[in-house]
């Protein structure tokens, strides 16, 4: 395996990955477009100490971030070098080590997500399984027990260079303040490429004990959700798997976000489940709107080019993920708010009754009329609605300045294999936005 890992081919595709998810710099300072010059002139060395078993990993910088509940969560985060070496362990581990994993974990495994997950639920739902046992794990990444996760490694591991390299990551410190670092006696960082694999190893065995005791759950990372027939059930279920949990491997439920309830209750990887359904979570519609807000403001001051690119950047993500979990009404009126939207950020832009008359004419739409419309004192919001705005802005034009159709991307999800364009809406429809 310590071949495979430091196998030139191996450390250059750890390199893209490394690259692709950019990131900040760890604490060395060294950013992603420094490193390659860098690696260039030191690499000789990094590799001489790395077979001789001497190389010695840099502390990791803790960054904290909101949750979206409330409260922070600690991220660790490697430098770029470190990054790279773990991102290449994880490269060959993965291979050995994922065909053994249970078919219910779908975290950070190639092939598998988190609508398989949700779906995986549905089904037992629909089998009779309807009620919850919702377990949160406090603080997981942090609590890591870096003795049972070593026990569990050496049951799949052989080669011993591997083992004490993910030791000296397990163990590297990590800095909390400028220059002072505190050592690390349990966790793993969450940030590092090595993370979620060590994860989905030490949880495997939590899949393995449900599936002996005939189970239905689906997990993803430190989520899961454990199905049962009946109140009683989950209830015995919950108590059980907690002091499992902390018997075996020393991990701790946090008893305020855990609960035994109906399987329409529970809320996971921002899912529900309503009858034979699943759909996007009140809170994530909500962010949704607000989030296409801000990125719509009138008062922000960037360009309309680049404004569409990252507006198309972030429905884009949204949409690919959420979008089983959407009806195709709701994404057709959001399309219409979402235009009605960019056509009051181009009417602000274009300041002045002049360049509007102007523009407007450009456009098609009739002196007189565009006249009127730019001497209105109305608010920005209200013109984005107008006869004028609307002839001149159609749908179609905003399709060519690169705006992106949120019902096109639902239905590339709902219908990934028609070849149709979106629903044709009546000429009127089309015209005014409605």
């Amino acid at each position: 395996m310590w071949e495979a890992i430091t196998e030139g081919a191996n450390l250059q595709r750890a390199w893209k990955q490394v690259r692709a998810n950019r990131g900040a710099p760890g604490v060395d300072g060294m950013s992603i477009e420094a490193f390659p010059a860098w690696a260039k002139e030191h690499w000789k060395e990094i590799a001489a100490l790395l077979e001789d078993g001497k190389y010695q990993p840099k502390p990791v910088r803790r960054v904290e971030i909101d949750k979206p509940g409330g409260g922070k969560r600690l991220l660790g985060i490697p430098s770029v070098l470190d990054r790279v070496i773990q991102q290449a362990i994880a490269q060959v581990l993965s291979k050995e080590v994922d065909g053994s994993f249970h078919p219910s974990s779908y975290g950070f495994r190639p092939g598998k997500s988190a609508h398989q997950a949700i779906q995986q639920l549905q089904a037992d739902k629909q089998s009779g399984h309807v009620q919850a046992v919702d377990l949160d794990l406090e603080k997981f990444f942090d609590r890591v027990n870096h003795e049972v996760l070593k026990r569990l490694l050496r049951k799949r591991l052989t080669d011993q260079r591997v083992l004490r390299l993910i030791g000296r990551y397990l163990r590297a410190g990590v800095e909390v303040t400028s220059g002072r670092v505190e050592p690390t006696r349990e966790g793993v960082p969450q940030g590092g490429p090595l993370s979620p694999l060590l994860a989905n190893i030490l949880l495997d065995e939590l899949d393995r004990e449900l599936e002996k005791r005939g189970h239905r759950f689906a997990r993803y990372a430190d989520d899961f959700i454990i199905l049962t027939r009946s109140v009683r059930a989950a209830r015995r279920v919950y108590e059980s798997i907690r002091q499992w949990l902390e018997r075996r491997l020393r991990l701790k439920i946090n008893a305020a976000k855990s609960r035994v309830c109906g399987v329409e209750e529970v809320e996971f990887l921002s899912f529900r489940l309503r009858g034979r359904r699943i759909v996007a979570s009140k809170a994530e519609v909500a962010e949704f709107r607000h989030r296409v807000k801000e990125l719509t403001g009138r008062s922000w001051g960037v360009s309309m080019r680049y404004r569409i690119k990252e507006l198309n950047s972030y429905l884009r993500g949204w949409c690919g993920y959420f979008s089983i979990g959407l009806k195709w009404r709701p994404v057709v009126e959001w399309d219409k708010w979402l235009r009605r939207r960019m056509r009051m950020c181009w009417w602000k832009r274009w300041r002045g009754v002049r360049c509007r008359v102007r523009e407007l004419l450009k456009l098609g739409c009739d002196q007189k009329r565009a006249v009127q419309t730019a001497l209105t004192r109305k608010s920005f919001w209200r013109l984005s609605r107008t006869y004028a705005t609307q002839l001149g802005m159609t749908n179609d034009w905003l399709k060519e300045q690169g705006l992106v159709s949120l019902g096109e991307l639902w239905s590339a999800v709902h219908y990934p294999q028609s070849k149709a364009k979106l629903r044709q809406q009546p000429e009127q429809a089309n015209l005014w936005g409605w």
